[in-house]
């Protein structure tokens, strides 16, 4: 008797835990995306049902009962992006903790942080997005292939004016460039200037998306940023910048084996 008893009391406790965690790593997941407002103002309507049903306000219970009755459709359209983006991610393959030994990982980063601080002394714009679990199929095909070992050299003269392949982006899988001239999405995002640059935009658009990493040199201010999981992480100078991909990559790669 005294077990049912406590189980009647552990039950509920357990089950507000259990909710907790799933809406705490849902809102993680919509953090910086425009789902993510409409996310949280219906947090605060679940919390207005709530004490509605608490204080026993029938009407105001009925209303709310009726608006999440029809609001399913809704909110399928409003998150359709988001959704997508996690169904995507369900079943791929973790590139580098199986493919390339830690360090391979810290030779590419150094390619690619010296290749970023090369350009942007010249002012020469850049893009590029290194591949982690989410493949970028789509934004590959966008482009052309290219298929080759990367290097510092081999970025710079794709970047540089008048390579047919300068503008849009490069995608780097493994210790390969696999293409260049990729058309990246651009992120729509309010809280953006209106002045951001389609670099800047397509630079996070494509970490809105995905779970790419990516560097950017601004050809106006020649200005190297990073951008990973829809926000720019900022860049102070070329040991800060391998340093941020270490962390991303090397790191990531650790914790994944």
């Amino acid at each position: 008797m005294s077990f049912f008893w406590i189980w009647d009391f552990i039950k509920p406790v357990s089950e507000i835990l259990i909710l907790w965690v799933i809406f705490y790593h849902v809102l993680v997941f919509f953090e910086g995306t425009r789902a993510f407002q409409v996310f949280r103002g219906i947090s605060y309507l679940l919390i207005l049902f709530l004490g509605a049903q608490i204080l026993g306000l029938d009407i105001l219970n009925w209303l709310l009962t009726k608006f999440f009755a029809i609001s399913i459709i809704a909110l399928l359209i409003i998150f359709q992006p988001e959704l997508r983006q996690g169904l995507a991610r369900l079943g791929q393959q973790h590139l580098f903790s199986i493919a390339l030994a830690e360090s391979e990982i810290v030779a590419i980063i150094e390619e690619i942080a010296t290749a970023a601080y090369k350009l942007a002394r010249q002012k020469v714009g850049c893009l590029i997005a290194v591949e982690r679990e989410t493949r970028l199929q789509a934004y590959i095909e966008s482009g052309l292939d290219l298929d080759a070992r990367i290097s510092s050299e081999l970025i710079q003269s794709i970047f540089l004016v008048p390579s047919p392949l300068h503008d849009g982006g490069i995608i780097v899988r493994g210790n390969r460039i696999v293409a260049a001239a990729c058309l990246f999405p651009l992120s729509d995002n309010p809280s953006f200037s209106k002045i951001t640059g389609t670099r800047h935009r397509a630079a996070v658009g494509i970490t809105e998306h995905t779970d790419a990493v990516v560097v950017m040199v601004s050809e106006q201010s020649g200005e190297v940023s990073a951008a990973a999981d829809g926000r720019f992480i900022p860049v102070d100078n070329r040991e800060r910048l391998a340093g941020i991909l270490k962390d991303l990559l090397v790191s990531d790669a650790k914790k994944r084996k």
